[in-house]
């Protein structure tokens, strides 16, 4: 009982949550915490994190160390002037800093002055995020498109049930005519048959329709994590504005980042100025009468480093410039194909829009004539076959009416994410 009781709770929660979705909006607002866009957000945060690392390379770099070094013949525990060394070896009770066991501890600093490679890598971070935060963008509004384009598939699917109900009762209303007919023997029982399976037929597209339904439902509940139970009444408010491929802008930045990549490649071949300091604290007993030394020195300095000759940096290199040409010729290819795609959407976009308006005429005569043909069955001048086909006839354009429409919601959106328009701003 409490098992029965819970389902119940869980339908009826489920139930109230899709009755208080009224706007189009509440769906965009549920993608926004959805797996796919969170995705998104770690890709940027995983960009910023690069950006930061190519960043933190041009900060100075700290480290502790300590040693134990232990030589075959006494070793120096650090450099000493000619001069101080000749006065420890006239004087014999001066303990000499040479040792065979030296205990060292310490900490160094290195810090890049000029490593133009450096800057050059901060800077296709920089852009890798750009290329990331684009992604994110083109991913929501993709997936905002295909939220109104499932609702307006759900919304034909519905249309078409209400159609085929509507056609049902036509049909039944007829089929009690017929009845009459046959006990009269004013039409022969194959009449009463076509009527019952044209009934049949109903249910049966009714059930493959139910089927598609279910399909686009979970669908949206993939995307939004809400069930509902009938689509969202949608209202057009703007429409598409040409502003260029703006879909193809990750690609671009990543193209402009791979390119600071290859010319980061190069320009480890150029000189490299760094910074080293180091502070040695030693700790040994001299060899010459066994006393205790603790020595301390330190070094700083600049170092040059001038790459003469990398064989495998010239490989880096030309796989770096491999790499932007395969993206440049990507970009192309992938311009071609969207300003076409684009140029053709937006022809049928006119063609649909026209279309809406031809099948609602078309619709309206198919009505009367559906009226004329019911009159005219019932009078014995038109067979059952050929008033069914008029049955038949009114839904078939009522389906291409409300397919129409939804392919009109399908192509707008193509059209908004491919020129990258706010699609929020075209529909409530």
């Amino acid at each position: 009982m409490k098992k029965i009781l819970l389902m119940l709770l869980i339908y009826s929660t489920v139930l109230v949550q899709a009755q208080e979705i009224s706007n189009i909006k509440t769906l965009f607002d549920s993608l926004k915490t959805n797996p796919k866009t969170i995705a998104g957000e770690i890709t940027m945060q995983k960009a910023l994190a690069g950006k930061k690392i190519a960043n933190g390379m041009l900060y100075p770099t700290f480290d502790l160390f300590g040693t134990y070094d232990y030589t075959t013949s006494p070793a120096g525990m650090l450099p000493i002037a000619p001069n101080e060394l000749l006065s420890m070896v006239k004087d014999p009770t001066v303990a000499q800093p040479f040792s065979q066991n030296i205990l060292r501890a310490g900490a160094s600093i290195s810090m890049p002055i000029f490593v133009k490679s450096i800057y050059t890598m901060a800077a296709k971070a920089k852009t890798m995020y750009k290329s990331a935060e684009q992604k994110k963008y083109i991913d929501l509004l993709k997936n905002e498109a295909m939220l109104v384009s499932l609702n307006a598939n759900l919304k034909y699917l519905n249309q078409m049930i209400v159609a085929l109900d509507k056609k049902k009762q036509s049909i039944e209303k007829t089929k009690e005519i017929v009845t009459i007919k046959v006990n009269n023997q004013r039409a022969p029982k194959s009449a009463l048959l076509k009527i019952n399976d044209a009934l049949n037929q109903i249910a049966l597209a009714k059930t493959g329709i139910e089927l598609k339904k279910s399909e686009v439902l979970s669908m949206i509940q993939t995307l939004t994590g809400i069930y509902l139970n009938k689509e969202i009444e949608m209202t057009q408010v703007g429409t598409y504005k040409d502003s260029g491929l703006v879909a193809l802008n990750p690609l671009r930045y990543k193209i402009d980042a791979e390119r600071l990549a290859a010319r980061a490649e190069k320009e480890k071949l150029l000189p490299m100025l760094v910074a080293r300091g180091n502070y040695n604290h030693s700790m040994a007993s001299a060899y010459n009468n066994e006393v205790g030394i603790n020595k301390d020195y330190a070094t700083i300095g600049l170092v040059l480093k001038v790459p003469l000759f990398q064989k495998s940096q010239y490989g880096k290199i030309k796989m770096a410039n491999l790499e932007v040409a395969s993206l440049e010729n990507d970009l192309a290819q992938k311009e071609l194909e969207l300003s076409t795609q684009a140029k053709q959407l937006q022809i049928n976009l006119e063609i649909i829009n026209n279309q809406i308006n031809l099948y609602n005429q078309s619709i309206k005569d198919k009505e009367g004539l559906l009226k004329v043909a019911k009159i005219a069955y019932d009078n014995d001048r038109m067979t059952i076959e050929d008033y069914l086909k008029y049955e038949n006839d009114l839904v078939f354009e009522q389906s291409k009416y409300y397919k129409a429409e939804a392919e009109k919601w399908q192509t707008l959106m193509k059209l908004a994410v491919i020129f990258g328009n706010n699609i929020e701003e075209i529909v409530k």
